[in-house]
């Protein structure tokens, strides 16, 4: 499984898109009930911003902000850094490891389809490794 499109295609779509008016208490809630880390932000069918926890943490609760006022755009992550479903699951968790991001959101068209976090990505590069010792093994105890 090398391309994202793959990867997608093993597991359920997880997306939850929020608009940039909505308020952090009511994601929040969404994100403990759905066991997600991030949304994306979209207004007018377009991606302007990805809110995570660890947006909440820095942007919201350590500054004391009222978490019932405060709209997602003024806390958001503006610009996130997104994939297409056609690259490589290695190019990904670079760009992801790059900036230190853990979420990912797919965009095909301009149009978010679909969220990946570092987890996923990493779950696969873990899966291709053993795939490989096994052969590695098999190879080498002349079983191949």
């Amino acid at each position: 499984m090398g391309l994202l499109s793959q990867i997608l295609q093993t597991r359920s779509r997880v997306l939850y898109v929020q608009g940039p008016h909505q308020t952090v208490d009511t994601v929040i809630r969404l994100m403990a009930e759905q066991q997600i880390g991030a949304v994306p932000i979209c207004e007018n069918g377009q991606l302007i911003g990805i809110f995570s926890e660890r947006d909440f943490l820095r942007r919201v609760a350590a500054k004391g902000l009222d978490p019932a006022r405060t709209e997602l755009r003024a806390v958001m992550t503006p610009h996130p850094i997104t994939a297409a479903p056609d690259e490589d699951r290695l190019v990904a968790i670079s760009k992801m490891q790059a900036i230190g991001c853990r979420h990912l959101p797919i965009l095909a068209n301009g149009t978010v389809i679909d969220m990946l976090s570092m987890r996923d990505l990493l779950f696969v590069e873990i899966a291709a490794r053993e795939q490989e010792v096994a052969e590695l093994r098999q190879y080498i105890s002349g079983t191949y």
